[in-house]
């Protein structure tokens, strides 16, 4: 089964969740089925597309600052392709590394392929004569999402 699209009171999408949870939200009471799929039931209730919240919840916070760093959105936002080689990516690479006083922020990580981040080790790019073929950004919401 497919995710459900939960919306906000004001009908703002916010995220998305597993069809066993937004059942719960429902058996909760804290949403009510928006959308449904024709002729499908579970239980009681139709089977959700979107859900909606009984109640507003303010996300202020989604739009005042980035998304929180994780190795997972970093591979995410650059689509599982190495900085280094184009080749499918599987690791991250600090480009001041961490042994320096690099950290994990969006702008000194990028996804890179096991090979290319062995061969870089402890170095910068300049120093490994590897350049980097995109500058890592902080991500929007959306573009994390929408991928």
């Amino acid at each position: 089964m497919d995710a459900v699209l939960v919306v906000n009171a004001d009908l703002g999408p916010l995220h998305r969740v597993t069809v066993q949870h937004a059942i719960r939200m429902l058996c909760r009471r804290v949403a009510e089925i928006h959308e449904a799929v024709p002729d499908r039931v579970i239980g009681v209730f139709p089977v959700p597309r979107v859900v909606r919240l009984v109640r507003y919840v303010v996300t202020r916070w989604r739009f005042s600052s980035g998304p929180a760093w994780s190795r997972a959105g970093v591979l995410r936002r650059d689509g599982r392709c190495c900085a280094y080689c184009d080749g499918p990516a599987s690791t991250i690479d600090h480009i001041l590394p961490r042994s320096r006083g690099g950290r994990n922020t969006w702008k000194n990580t990028t996804a890179a392929c096991y090979a290319c981040n062995q061969r870089k080790g402890d170095r910068t790019p300049a120093e490994a004569g590897m350049p980097l073929r995109r500058v890592p950004v902080v991500p929007s919401w959306a573009a994390l999402a929408g991928r």
